[in-house]
């Protein structure tokens, strides 16, 4: 049986997938940086709708807000260098060296969240970083 945290991995990987494709066609049909406002623009209005749809609390603390506007800032410097990106360089580079961004979320879990770091993990990031190097030759 598959766990509901990999079937939502396997959404957000095709969700994303799809997203960097419509990004590279947008970042080509106007400036990238527009295309971003544009695609972060849609995506507000879509989640918004669907928080009022749904059972989600609409509750907000500090801590809460803080953290989401930390993440949306994160976000809107990704999905800009990402569009420009796609407009400079070939999509399946840009796609691939951004998709590992969870190097970059491991070392964080593991530096700030005090998650635990062991072999496999290691041999992970490991393995990651020799693929955006050989993606890129």
């Amino acid at each position: 049986m598959v766990s509901a945290a990999v079937l939502f991995g396997l959404g957000t990987m095709v969700a994303w997938g799809f997203w960097i494709v419509f990004g590279n066609v947008a970042s080509n049909a106007v400036d990238p940086e527009m295309a971003a406002f544009l695609s972060y623009l849609t995506a507000a209005v879509v989640t918004g709708a669907y928080v009022l749809v749904s059972d989600a609390s609409l509750a907000v603390t500090g801590r809460g807000l803080a953290f989401s506007a930390a993440a949306g800032v994160a976000a809107a410097i990704g999905v800009v260098s990402t569009f420009i990106g796609v407009t400079v360089g070939p999509t399946s580079v840009v796609a691939t060296i951004g998709g590992m961004y969870f190097i970059t979320a491991a070392v964080i879990s593991v530096v700030a969240l005090g998650e635990p770091v062991s072999a496999n993990r290691l041999a992970g990031i490991g393995f990651a970083v020799v693929a955006i190097l050989l993606i890129n030759r």
